[in-house]
């Protein structure tokens, strides 16, 4: 039996319980690839499940291995696999919202769930694009089918996935505002921003309105985000409530004022990775990555993502980093 590393969990907590651990290497089924991982992004969403909350419901009861951001190697293929192959640079977000168990040293998923990687960026980089572009591009281009000129408000736009918001929605020919402390307004502009908002000087609503669709990514759980946006939508506005969800009392008070708002999440998409890749590869969209630890600094990592503050996405570093990204 060939081991590898993982970090693994035996019970729900805080970053604590995140340990490392050695685990059978699996292997792949007929249409699936074994993936060497490189690096994998660590998104909110792993941090909710390690506590308890997010996909804990999906997963059952510990042990598990977290992780669904990956960037690595196809080691293998398996039975009837034709679009990969052994040594092609793959990125993907497998399985969500079931195990994928990407801190680990290897991962085998359909081979339709990963595509090739960006060439202009590393692993790292690409790591940290899955869940949060896909999240990003699925909600702009499949829920809300953001059009040319139309007006869209990103909450926490300076986050893993609202980084991208800002940019994919930029892409359609949206005008484009995004809620973010004044600190990382300049480098949302860079990114595309067309108008900024301090959500800390004060109510957002007060400062924009005539949106076609918001993308919030804070939900009513923080301060009523969701219900306060419901302010600013122009008559059929869409509001896309992606943490928290959409309550039924959301939902009537939506419906009641000739409005929109819908539940939203991410699944797993080669089609639109390969998409989102020739993006960044073309430089229409830039990945922020604010800091590559190791995987055995999972806990740490889980622990500053927990704070809210990141700047793009934290990524682990799990192996070799194999040829050069260009």
């Amino acid at each position: 039996m060939t081991l590898m590393r993982a970090i693994s969990q035996d019970a729900f907590g805080g970053p604590e319980v995140l340990r490392s651990v050695r685990l059978p290497r699996p292997e792949p089924l007929p249409t699936e690839v074994l993936v060497r991982v490189v690096s994998a992004g660590i998104n909110p969403v792993d941090v909710k499940t390690r506590e308890g909350g997010g996909m804990a419901g999906v997963l059952g009861e510990p042990p598990f291995v977290l992780g669904w951001d990956v960037s690595g190697v196809v080691e293998e293929i398996g039975f009837g696999v034709h679009t990969l192959r052994p040594g092609d640079e793959v990125y993907g977000m497998p399985w969500f919202p079931r195990q994928a168990g990407g801190f680990a040293e290897y991962v085998t998923a359909p081979s339709r769930q990963f595509a090739l990687k960006p060439r202009s960026v590393g692993h790292d980089e690409a790591a940290a694009v899955p869940l949060a572009a896909l999240t990003a591009w699925q909600a702009l281009v499949d829920a809300a089918d953001v059009r040319p000129g139309q007006r869209v408000l990103v909450h926490a736009a300076a986050g893993g996935v609202g980084h991208f918001a800002v940019q994919i929605a930029k892409h359609l020919g949206a005008h484009v505002i995004g809620t973010a402390r004044e600190g990382k307004h300049e480098w949302l502009r860079g990114l595309g921003a067309d108008e900024l908002i301090d959500y800390t000087a004060g109510p957002f609503e007060k400062e924009v309105g005539d949106v076609d669709v918001v993308i919030d990514l804070v939900g009513d759980g923080h301060d009523s985000t969701s219900t306060r946006s419901l302010d600013v939508l122009v008559p059929g506005g869409l509001l896309l409530a992606i943490p928290s969800g959409v309550s039924p009392d959301l939902l009537r008070q939506a419906e009641q004022r000739g409005l929109r708002a819908g539940a939203f999440l991410v699944e797993p998409d080669g089609p639109a990775l390969a998409r989102i890749a020739g993006l960044i590869d073309d430089g229409h969209v830039k990945v922020e990555v604010e800091e590559v630890l190791p995987l055995e600094r999972a806990a740490e990592a889980h622990e500053r993502l927990a704070t809210g503050r990141t700047r793009g996405k934290l990524v682990l570093r799990v192996g070799e980093q194999g040829t050069a990204a260009g």
